[in-house]
């Protein structure tokens, strides 16, 4: 489990640093590669502590004195790190690339700070032509002989650097050069100095040894422009020096030697890669084009492979905001999003805190998740210092903001040493709450802004990740709420209207947002729920979708206001108006037993008695039965139900994981509300005690019609057999008054409640005439006179037959 070697090391790197000197190890034979451990200064181990304050106190004369304190620097076993770095560092091969393309710019780097700060003019050429040589990265394949070739005119190395730097596991030449610099520019401005802004790039000192993840020998070739004098600001020009070529296998070796004279090096450094035989991948030129593209496309210097220009991108979020123009947001979005659309909508900024950050966000115009497609990853991806260190990042925005491509940019971000992961979890955590932030804020400008936008090309498109979002996301759901917008009870079909929207509308005395969950705005409109709130101009939120249960579920209140669903039974209804409410308060007993005896409600005892027989009727299935003012043309409703959306489901997953379904999971009991002024239940009240199994079946049928209006009827086909005997019954009864006043009181009490069109709509019944004696009258003869007739019908449906 420990084979690494270094966990005690991590330990110790999350407490107080040791102050222990940088220990270099070095082996007796040849060049061998050294690790350096720290980069403060420390007191030798040779040297001796001061009597006054590190002499042992004792704290008793017959007590020893305590031993001396033993200070023991750290050792390397430095095969094993280069083992480490070489082949436990990277989690993919492909890496090496990116980290030795961005050793190379910063290569480039340092030579263009030391042109411009004028201390070279343009030394270390075997042409003397240094100073037209471009700043530039060549990357060269050659299949034949199985290498690849990253080369630089930069600023390369002497021998001294060469050992330094190749030859020193963990130190990094590049932070030494920084440090020198900013050092320099302390003694003459003291202050903030980044002598190369967003350029440089590398920091650890380990990335040049990925290499070996995938070469057998590594050869660096090398010419150095000059060499930095550190007594002064002066740069001695590097005319004299040769070109060297440093060589190792990985194996803990290296040797340093001039470089043969048949091959040519101008200034710079060439890394030349003999690939191990299972990895000629790498010497694939579309394969190595599009690990370039991936990673170091916004690379600030020119690469080139087999000399054809790869980065030809722009890191455009560097810009200004100000400055960039459509057409650039346009071409840019298609090669970050690799779509072919336009963007529906740019979020272009920088923030300063939590760290510095620089961000550039695209809403398409679509999104891939629709029509059966499959989970879309994460859109945006994490650059340093316009570096790739991890392509679509989890880690930047919420999983609900998946829609959104892009790429966010942080010169200062604490990167693991392998440059593929941040290592700051709170510090991200924080970043990520920052741009989030950002996100919401650009909607909410949108939506007020440009509504139309808002509602018909961008909520249309995602109001589904946002109501995602609204569920899982607890730290932004307020604000998001704020985005969310659905249909109302008193707007038109396809009409939105935000919570906030709706909030404006209420009347002073609501205290609550009632809302609806149905199928469609027609079932809605026509649901048993909604007749009390229309009754009492009440507007009502409609949601259609399961999601939109659990938003309202998750969210619980908006603006101090709690969502209700409009199935509970402590809604708020408003009385009709003043003088109903002081007629209902001064009803006497006489009145509510007049209203009783015409047959119009039943009376409380009345109510009370139905309610205990309904409950005891169905006493598996309801817990309470209530009466209800709620209701004007429906006879019954359950209030306080488990979430018929919810419910489904549920059930949905239930069944595709092999559960039962519906058996799985019984309905618990339901509070049944009765409307005491409904015919119905006057009928089965005057049924219960004349015929007691009819009754029954008619309380059963009421409560599943009240499931049905819940949405918590698992299956409907269960009621066939009771509609089935309900309609047998009504034609015995039919047959048993017989007569035509029999079925003219039928059809009339039939035609109550149906509008003309539904009577125009109806089959005309043909009634066969009835034989009935007459007395023979003797005619009067009068002439007969011939005419043309047409039979129009025999009463048997045969009409075509015609007859002169």
């Amino acid at each position: 489990v420990g084979s690494p070697g270094v966990g005690v090391a991590a330990r110790a790197s999350s407490r107080d640093r040791s102050r222990a000197g940088g220990t270099r190890v070095r082996l007796r034979e040849g060049h061998r590669f050294s690790a350096a451990f720290s980069a403060e200064a420390a007191a030798s181990s040779s040297s001796s502590p001061s009597d006054d304050d590190d002499a042992p106190v004792a704290a008793d004369d017959d007590e020893p004195p305590a031993p001396p304190k033993e200070e023991v620097e750290f050792q390397a076993e430095t095969r094993q790190l280069l083992d480490i770095v070489t082949h436990s560092l990277y989690t993919d091969k492909e890496v090496f690339l990116r980290e030795l393309v961005s050793n190379a710019s910063d290569a480039l780097e340092k030579l263009r700070h030391v042109q411009a700060t004028g201390t070279l003019s343009g030394t270390g050429s075997s042409d003397g032509e240094a100073g037209s040589v471009p700043l530039e990265i060549r990357i060269e394949t050659d299949e034949a002989a199985n290498t690849l070739t990253i080369a630089d005119t930069g600023i390369g190395m002497t021998r001294e650097e060469m050992t330094d730097n190749l030859g020193t596991i963990a130190r990094s030449g590049t932070k030494s050069f920084v440090t020198e610099m900013k050092r320099k520019k302390d003694a003459d401005d003291p202050g903030d100095f980044d002598p190369f802004g967003q350029g440089i790039i590398g920091k650890f000192g380990v990335g040049f040894y990925s290499g070996f993840m995938v070469a057998d020998k590594v050869d660096v070739r090398s010419m150095s422009a000059g060499k930095i004098s550190r007594s002064g600001d002066a740069f001695e020009g590097g005319k004299e020096e040769e070109a060297l070529v440093w060589e190792s296998t990985g194996s803990g070796k290296y040797s340093i030697a001039p470089l043969s004279g048949d091959v040519r090096q101008d200034r710079g450094t060439s890394v030349v890669l003999h690939l191990k035989p299972d990895l000629e991948q790498f010497v694939d030129e579309k394969t190595v084009e599009g690990i370039l593209k991936k990673y170091s496309n916004f690379v600030g210097f020119p690469i080139y492979l087999n000399g054809n220009r790869v980065n030809t991108v722009d890191a455009v979020w560097l810009d200004h905001p100000k400055d960039v123009t459509e057409e650039t947001h346009s071409s840019f979005y298609k090669y970050v999003a690799h779509a072919h659309d336009e963007p529906l909508s740019t979020i272009h900024f920088r923030v300063d805190a939590p760290l510095d950050i620089k961000a550039l966000f695209y809403i398409p115009s679509f999104h891939q998740e629709k029509h059966g497609m499959g989970r879309m990853d994460p859109g945006v991806s994490l650059y340093s210092r316009k570096v790739l260190i991890e392509s679509k990042s989890p880690d930047i925005l919420p999983e609900w903001c998946r829609f959104v491509k892009g790429v966010v940019d942080s010169e200062d971000l604490p990167l693991s040493i392998s440059r593929e992961k941040p290592q700051d979890t709170a510090l991200m955590h924080k970043m990520r709450k920052a741009l989030t932030r950002k996100v919401i804020a650009h909607l909410a400008k949108m939506m007020k802004k440009d509504p139309t936008k808002y509602k018909e090309e961008f909520y249309g498109e995602y109001a589904f990740f946002l109501k995602e979002g609204a569920c899982q996301d607890f730290d932004s759901q307020e604000p998001l709420s704020k985005l969310l917008m659905f249909e109302t009870s008193k707007g038109m079909a396809g009409e939105l209207s935000s919570l906030d929207e709706y909030v404006s509308r209420m009347p002073p005395e609501q205290k609550d947002v009632y809302f609806l969950f149905a199928p469609s705005r027609e079932l809605a409109l026509q649901s048993p729920y909604m007749e009390g709130f229309a009754e009492g101009n009440r507007e009502v939120l409609f949601v259609y979708s399961a999601i939109d249960d659990f938003v309202m579920a998750n969210l619980k209140a908006f603006e101090g206001r709690n969502l209700v669903s409009v199935d509970r039974s402590e809604v708020d209804l408003p009385k009709k108006d003043a003088d109903e409410k002081k007629d209902d308060k001064n009803e006497s007993k006489g009145d509510e037993d007049k209203a009783a005896s015409s047959g119009t409600s039943l009376s409380k005892a009345e109510a009370a008695d139905f309610c205990a027989w309904f409950q005891s009727t169905l006493g598996s299935k309801v817990s309470t039965c209530r009466t209800t003012d709620r209701l004007t043309s429906s006879p019954a409703v359950v209030t306080d139900a488990e979430s018929g959306a919810l419910r489904r489901m549920m059930r949905m997953v239930e069944t595709q994981e092999g559960g039962a379904g519906s058996a799985g999971m019984p309905l618990p009991k339901q509070i049944v509300e009765i409307n005491p002024r409904h015919e119905i239940v006057r009928g089965m009240h005057a049924l219960k005690d004349a015929d007691p199994t009819l009754a029954k079946v008619l309380a059963e049928q009421v409560y599943d019609n009240c499931l049905v209006a819940a949405g918590l009827l698992d299956d409907g086909r269960s009621m066939l057999p009771r509609l089935n005997d309900l309609m047998l019954c009504v034609v015995k009864t039919g047959q048993k008054e017989g007569g035509s006043d029999g079925a003219e009181k039928a059809a009339e009490l039939e035609m109550k409640g149906k509008d003309s069109e539904e009577v125009a709509n109806e089959p005309k019944v043909v009634v066969e005439p009835e034989i009935v004696e007459a007395e023979f009258v003797e005619p009067e003869f009068v002439e007969p006179e011939v005419v043309e007739a047409e039979v129009v019908g025999d009463g048997k449906g045969e009409g075509d037959n015609k007859n002169k």
